[in-house]
């Protein structure tokens, strides 16, 4: 997959990226993002709608990419995670990961193009949850 994103696509960058689909989801459809948990069924609810229209993860990533830096942050904000680019041997979608205090890595990112696949079987809240999300 190739995406033309500004700024680039790197840890440093990932909180941009998550105000950006915040900023764009409000115009667009009036979506109040607020970084709570909570907030992840909204991102469902629009994933989904993208599923519905039939659009793919290459039509939408540079949305997908945004709302799973929007995930992300959700994460590294609440179980103290920090983005960096992954170390691990199986493929990713995008190399980026939430490193957590535990060393595990969570990929929030993968997350929404997973959703976007496969629909309601893919629970992000759920994977954020049991990364750890939940404990504040």
């Amino acid at each position: 997959m190739h995406v033309h994103l500004n700024p680039p696509l790197e840890p440093g960058n990932a909180p941009r990226h998550a105000a950006a689909i915040v900023a764009t989801a409000a115009d667009i459809s009036g979506a109040e993002l607020d970084y709570s948990l909570e907030s992840i069924a909204l991102v469902e609810d629009i994933v989904d709608g993208f599923r519905a229209e039939g659009v793919t993860g290459e039509d939408m990533a540079e949305s997908l990419i945004g709302f799973g830096c929007y995930v992300g942050e959700i994460l590294a904000r609440r179980a103290g995670g920090t983005w960096r680019h992954t170390t691990a041997d199986h493929p990713a979608t995008v190399s980026l990961v939430v490193e957590l205090p535990d060393a595990r890595e969570s990929c929030p990112i993968d997350w929404v193009f997973h959703r976007l696949k496969f629909g309601a079987e893919i629970s992000i809240r759920a994977l954020c949850e049991e990364a750890g999300a939940s404990r504040t």
